[in-house]
């Protein structure tokens, strides 16, 4: 099977709020990413609005289906990348963190909500989800999603390499001082559930005097063997690396880990 070539996109997007500037952005990284033949871009945790967003997530929030759906659909088309992307989901009344991934068509083809909120701010502005485990197959390669905090715990990995998931598709914002958790606990993730995780963070600083929040950067695609195939670095940047479906293979084949399993000893932990 042929290697899923994947772009990860480090950026602000474009300013706080700012969806157009966002979309601009994505489309430029879109068109880099198509050049060094990627064929899926995965961009950062509520990439179409930024993160620091105060009391405007209830605002700038849209349906899964919205204009900002739209308009990813048609860089998608134009490009030939499929793209996964953070974005504040309204369903209702209620407002999710959510990620969405969109096919090379231009059809959505999976979206996930956040189950593990992070801190004050997304606990009293979002709801959290309930589907652990969202799934979708891009190239042969069976992509699942998460968002964020939700990868720091490894439940949620596991139950994503349990149902099958080869590349684990990650939106983030992760601060400082937290980089051992792009450092030391994404390998570490990827290693012992035998899956890729693609991380894609945001980077800079976000909002003002006590409500500011810097971003670590340091996206990453972290392969089975626990090594790290791309990294960025602490600013705006776009990386790319292949998943190989054969590497995986043979990766699963020469750790016991999920075979060694023994769940009936496990029930405490639920």
């Amino acid at each position: 099977m042929t290697p899923l070539r994947t772009a990860l996109l480090q950026g602000p997007g474009g300013v706080p709020g700012s969806t157009a500037e966002s979309l601009d952005a994505l489309d430029r990284a879109a068109r880099r990413a198509a050049a060094e033949g990627a064929r899926l871009l995965v961009a950062s945790e509520l990439y179409l609005t930024g993160y620091a967003l105060g009391e405007r997530v209830a605002e700038l929030a849209e349906p899964a289906d919205g204009p900002g759906a739209e308009a990813v659909a048609r860089v998608a088309v134009e490009h030939g990348v499929a793209v996964a992307y953070g974005y504040p989901e309204r369903d209702g009344d209620r407002v999710y963190n959510s990620v969405q991934l969109v096919g090379t068509d231009g059809d959505r083809l999976a979206n996930y909500r956040k189950t593990h909120l992070y801190g004050d701010f997304e606990t009293a502005r979002f709801d959290r989800g309930d589907v652990p485990v969202v799934q979708a197959v891009l190239d042969g390669v069976r992509v699942g999603l998460l968002v964020c905090y939700d990868v720091e715990f490894p439940e949620t990995v596991r139950a994503h390499a349990l149902a099958g998931t080869e590349l684990l598709l990650v939106p983030t914002a992760l601060m400082r001082p937290y980089e051992i958790v792009a450092e030391t606990l994404l390998p570490a993730r990827a290693f012992e559930s035998q899956l890729y995780i693609a991380y894609a963070n945001r980077c800079g600083t976000e909002g003002e005097g006590g409500d500011a929040v810097t971003f670590t950067g340091l996206s990453c695609l972290a392969a089975p063997d626990g090594t790290v195939r791309a990294r960025a670095g602490a600013g705006e940047d776009l990386v790319v690396a292949d998943v190989d479906p054969a590497r995986l293979g043979a990766s699963r084949a020469g750790n016991p880990y999920l075979r060694d399993r023994r769940p009936e000893l496990y029930a405490s932990l639920v």
